[in-house]
């Protein structure tokens, strides 16, 4: 299975930032930190571990003994891949569309402008790079 193909419920991705977090972890010590923010039982907590298993997002760690969890796959890359599944998804994969919808209700800082500025210009720059003179 390839990691492109991994879809993250919420409850799943809550159970991910907690393993990015804590790094590999047994299912009790999961189901422990997971309870107390989310209010989540022992087995419900476990069944998403199971879940993201069968995903392959996570694996058993061997020889550990009790049911230790590690992610297999890093925040990057699931953010990346979840960010490309909303815009192809919603904005028919215009990132333009998708700033001028989110500036249209919200005024972007000057601050965030400036990212937003330096970040096109860096594009370009490699753009142009890459060009034959």
């Amino acid at each position: 299975m390839t990691h492109d193909s991994i879809h993250l419920t919420p409850s799943e991705w809550q159970v991910m930032e907690f393993l990015w977090a804590h790094g590999p972890a047994t299912g009790r010590q999961a189901a422990d930190a997971l309870g107390e923010k989310t209010g989540w039982s022992r087995s419900t907590t476990l069944t998403l571990l199971r879940r993201l298993a069968g995903k392959g997002a996570v694996a058993e760690v061997p020889g550990a003994g009790r049911k230790t969890f590690r992610p297999l796959v890093g925040r990057e890359e699931a953010v990346l891949q979840e960010t490309e599944d909303f815009l192809g998804r919603v904005y028919h994969g215009s990132l333009s569309l998708m700033v001028s919808a989110l500036t249209q209700k919200q005024a972007l800082p000057q601050e965030e402008i400036d990212a937003l500025y330096a970040i096109l210009q860096e594009m370009e720059g490699e753009h142009h790079d890459g060009m034959d003179p």
